[in-house]
């Protein structure tokens, strides 16, 4: 098997513009070794500087430690050095001469799973790690379904500390048969089971030398090569309304353009486009990017749109094909996983906040919470906790216009706020998901916030 460190020189502009971009994230519980394989990954492909090696060796003495600890590539707060923890998401961005990535190392701790639902929100792969010597165990089993509930494409189960269990094929296996069974019964589509050893550099960069039983790829083998085959151009084209640009200056007296980031599709001048949740429908009559005027944009690409028509448009409408506009509700039903240490509560008053638009909504019914151990239903908990993954129904004030999360990540997703405080509850995901709903009862009406 030949090795993926070559070459070591950096890459050129034109060399890193002709790759393709990977963005994946790292979870698992505490203590499985997250940091220290990401830390092995960055060392090993040669993505570190000199003077960043140096502060970690330096720190690592400081410790008392003989070898370099490359955990600290990554546990850059001082609270997570010093309790030798990840607490916050860190990112990462490095390349080698196959591919680019953004990296996203999440928290182990149950009370940080909440970190885990924003690195795994935009992830086309998800590093899922476990000790040898533990299995398979409820965070690994948490961290599983927010894979699936995210519909990360990609999943690979990294058995890590195979250097403690005397690199046992039979560990390995019975690890990987439960675990992969758990997955494809929550319909994670494809599942990639890889022996490490984070520590000693086992099948992370270097095939190992101690597992002569495994003939697949390492770690990053499977990464450069795993396919990203989801084309959001491809998707229904959305474009979210962040800004509505007026200069009225002499040059650009009557100038009236509409920017924002596409979320998803392509849009070209020329096109009948309806603006939601209004209804009302026009052309786009030209396209600026980076105030420049093209034919056309497409997703993530941040543009200002000009329309034939002068009709109202403000920021939280959206922009979509007139052939291809998403219903209107005020009825959202949805999988979320709450990430508030509040619960979330049938009659809990909210903000829905869906794009770039923000509505008053309550919480109508939670229809089912999600048990781990065994993928069965609680039906009508009346509350969800922190971590806990369930059903809702939301009612809101305003009619949204959404997409199915299956078909869209993007227009698919929302997130509950306090009105309070702002702070956030929860992150929700739109139709259908491994969880299926139970019936919903109707309630009566509650009192406050009613719509």
């Amino acid at each position: 098997m030949t090795s993926t460190t070559e070459p070591t020189e950096p890459l050129s502009v034109e060399q890193l513009s002709a790759t393709t971009l990977l963005r994946f994230a790292t979870a698992g519980s505490v203590d499985d070794g997250k940091s220290t394989l990401v830390g092995r990954l960055l060392h090993d492909s040669k993505s570190i500087l000199t003077d960043q090696l140096e502060a970690v060796e330096h720190a690592s003495r400081s410790r008392g430690q003989e070898t370099p600890d490359l955990a600290l590539l990554t546990d850059g707060l001082r609270a997570e050095r010093e309790q030798g923890i990840t607490i916050d998401v860190a990112y990462r961005y490095f390349a080698t001469a196959r591919r680019r990535f953004i990296l996203a190392d999440t928290p182990g701790h149950v009370q940080y799973t909440r970190n885990m639902v924003t690195g795994a929100s935009t992830a086309d792969l998800a590093v899922v790690l476990v000790d040898a010597r533990n299995g398979v165990i409820e965070q690994t089993r948490r961290h599983a379904a927010v894979a699936a509930l995210l519909r990360v494409p990609h999943v690979v189960l990294a058995v890590n500390k195979m250097d403690l269990v005397a690199y046992e094929e039979s560990v390995f296996a019975a690890i990987a048969e439960e675990f992969t069974a758990y997955a494809s019964e929550l319909g994670v589509p494809e599942i990639t089971a890889i022996p490490i050893s984070a520590l000693a550099g086992d099948n992370v960069v270097e095939p190992s030398a101690n597992m002569d039983w495994y003939g697949g790829p390492t770690v990053l083998e499977h990464l450069e090569t795993v396919p990203v085959s989801h084309d959001l151009a491809h998707c229904h084209a959305r474009l979210p309304v962040q800004y509505v640009i007026r200069p009225q200056t002499a040059e650009h007296p009557d100038y009236r353009g509409y920017a924002g980031q596409i979320a998803a599709g392509t849009f070209r001048v020329g096109e009948q486009v309806t603006v939601l949740p209004s209804g009302r429908t026009t052309t786009i009559s030209g396209i600026d990017l980076l105030g420049k005027p093209v034919d056309a944009a497409w997703t993530t690409q941040s543009v200002t749109v000009l329309l034939a028509d002068d009709i109202d448009v403000s920021r939280g409408d959206l922009l979509v094909p007139s052939k291809d506009a998403p219903a209107t509700t005020q009825d959202v039903e949805a999988t979320v996983c709450h990430v508030a240490d509040e619960p979330l509560t049938v009659g809990h008053r909210v903000l829905l906040k869906h794009g770039t638009r923000t509505v008053k909504a309550i919480v109508k019914d939670i229809p089912s919470r999600l048990t781990l151990d065994d993928l069965s239903l609680h039906p009508h908990p009346g509350r969800l906790v922190a971590n806990d993954i369930g059903r809702v129904k939301i009612r809101t004030a305003e009619p949204l216009p959404v997409d199915a999360y299956a078909d869209s990540r993007r227009t698919g997703a929302f997130i509950l706020i306090d009105p309070a405080d702002g702070t956030t509850l929860t992150a929700g995901m739109v139709g259908e998901s491994f969880a299926a709903p139970q019936p919903v009862k109707d309630e009566s009406d509650d009192d406050g916030w009613d719509f």
